[in-house]
């Protein structure tokens, strides 16, 4: 079977720790969401910072569709490729408009004085599109600044689509969201799987949000301490022991509260 990305002994050292240790982790070409979850420190956000160009690791493959060798390409050649990440906090121009936000991630900075007009309509439809998408389409002309946290989430979210990822890394977005931004995020991701040929790796601490996603039948990796500690369904995962001892110490809790 094909695959999208398949990382194998993966292993990072900042002075001496090792914040990944001989990581393996296979994406294949027909998944759409995969969920990535485990306690602070146990390398979600480091695996990141490598499968972007940010962090060269001391050993290990990373290969993106097969063929292309990760390791070793800027930050820049690897967006290129189709690999785009969202960090945690949102980082969208506050004082520029919507539509300009989106036009700037899309490298059309030519565009920003008279966009509506002299924008290609293949670029306007496009960005029309992907706005609608998120819900945001109503609010084109607003600044981003005075949008609320949700809405910003969603909007940076709207910049990397417009980009057409293939693969996107999204790390915590919904992180400070209500409960209704929540279940509209979670239905906001189920329209871009459906819609488009991009996998999804998610990073999320927030355990209701992972159950929303995880009911759906998308796989779940736990890492800790810098390895996979388990891998399936979100089920298999929490009954896991290893997991139980690992988070919560044997016999503390039911496995179902794990993680």
């Amino acid at each position: 079977m094909a695959t999208l990305l398949y990382v194998e002994g993966l292993t990072v050292s900042f002075d001496g720790f090792l914040a990944l240790k001989h990581l393996n982790l296979i994406l294949d070409a027909h998944e759409r969401i995969r969920l990535l979850i485990g306690p602070n420190g146990a390398g979600k956000t480091t695996l990141f910072d490598v499968l972007t160009g940010h962090v060269e690791p001391v050993s290990g493959r990373v290969l993106f569709k097969d063929r292309v060798n990760l390791l070793g390409s800027s930050a820049h050649a690897i967006a290129n490729l189709g690999v785009i990440r969202k960090f945690q906090t949102p980082s969208v121009f506050p004082d520029h408009t919507v539509i300009e936000n989106m036009v700037l991630s899309s490298g059309r900075k030519r565009f920003l004085s008279t966009v509506c007009s002299r924008a290609s309509s293949q670029d306007r439809d496009r960005i029309a599109e992907v706005l609608e998408q998120v819900g945001l389409l109503q609010q084109v002309n607003e600044l981003a600044g005075i949008l609320s946290h949700g809405q910003k989430q969603w909007l940076e979210i709207a910049m990397l689509l417009v980009q057409s990822p293939t693969l996107l890394l999204l790390d915590e977005p919904v992180a400070g969201m209500t409960r209704a931004e929540k279940e509209k995020t979670a239905a906001l991701l189920d329209g871009i799987v459906e819609r488009m040929a991009s996998c999804i790796v998610l990073i999320e601490h927030d355990m209701e949000f992972v159950r929303q996603i995880a009911r759906r039948g998308h796989r779940v990796t736990v890492l800790h301490e810098g390895s996979v500690l388990s891998e399936g369904t979100l089920d298999r995962v929490q009954s896991d022991e290893r997991v139980i001892e690992a988070y919560l110490g044997r016999g503390k809790v039911s496995a179902g509260a794990a993680c």
